[in-house]
């Protein structure tokens, strides 16, 4: 018992004691929220810790994330740990890159595939150099309107889940965004596949639903993925779930400057772990002898 507490408590010190950011992967399908909690579970679990409450005000650690991902992407999502929960803010105006795979000829309510559909138009006339042509439009700075279906929110809630609620809600005015690099990788009527390289707050849903129109036609997305997001990439270092551990974390991450009043109460928290570790080393010990 004692040997085991010894190991909970030391693996504890050492998930408090990360500061920075790394990459996971996110499976298309849950939340970037619901991704969070998955990993915030897996590493306390690993730590010991078992009665894990995420709606509890104070946690054992800070954990967050950079840049949303609809459940329906996958990819890049890049987590601050500790003190790198500062640093996120950097990460939302860094650039990104996306592979979106679309469809013409279809529009849905959400942009995406998740949605019901509510138009559909001929596609026949669009060829690739006139597809390509009209990509020109959306490089370089430019005005998107952010889709409803977002995290955006109003009156503090988000905008798709007023909408799933049945409320009327407005569409943002649109804003100023940043295309840096826009190119048509496959073409194959009405399926297309581009790759784009944006700053923060840009919406690929908008720009397909946005080229659908420009193209006197309409489209949506079918999948969506995250390739690189500042200078984390998808292949180099994002960690698949089963790399989400206290080791393979430690390796990965970017560490960041931790305040002194940070490193004192990691101090005063070690010490409190090493007091409790040898009073149940104490305590068996004098069981044994009995």
């Amino acid at each position: 018992m004692a040997g085991a507490s010894t190991v909970q408590n030391s693996s504890l010190s050492k998930l408090q004691s990360l500061h920075g950011i790394f990459a996971i992967h996110k499976k298309k399908g849950p939340t970037s929220a619901d991704v969070l909690n998955i990993l915030k579970k897996t590493l306390l679990k690993e730590a010991g810790v078992t009665n894990f409450n995420p709606r509890k005000r104070k946690q054992p650690f800070k954990i967050g994330h950079g840049g949303t991902l609809d459940s329906n992407a996958s990819g890049v999502l890049v987590v601050g740990i500790g003190e790198g929960t500062k640093m996120l803010t950097t990460m939302l105006a860094g650039s990104k890159k996306y592979t979106a795979f679309g469809e013409l000829g279809k529009a849905t309510d959400t942009l995406d595939v998740t949605g019901n559909v509510v138009e559909e138009k001929s596609y026949d006339h669009i060829t690739k150099e006139a597809f390509e042509e009209k990509m020109k439009q959306f490089t370089g700075e430019i005005m998107q309107v952010p889709p409803l279906y977002s995290a955006l929110k109003k009156d503090g809630k988000r905008m798709s889940v007023l909408l799933k609620q049945g409320q009327e809600v407005e569409a943002k005015p649109a804003r100023p965004v940043t295309v840096y690099n826009l190119s048509l990788e496959d073409f194959s009527p009405p399926l297309f596949t581009i790759d784009v390289e944006c700053g923060g707050g840009f919406y690929v849903r908008s720009l397909i639903d946005d080229l659908g129109k420009a193209l006197s036609s309409c489209a949506h997305i079918k999948e969506l993925t995250r390739t690189k997001q500042g200078q984390f990439t998808l292949e180099e270092h994002a960690l698949k779930e089963d790399r989400w551990t206290l080791t393979d974390i430690s390796q990965a991450l970017q560490p960041c400057p931790v305040p002194a009043d940070s490193e004192k109460n990691a101090k005063k928290a070690k010490s409190k772990h090493n007091t409790t570790t040898s009073e149940s080393k104490g305590g068996a010990g004098d069981q044994n002898s009995d």
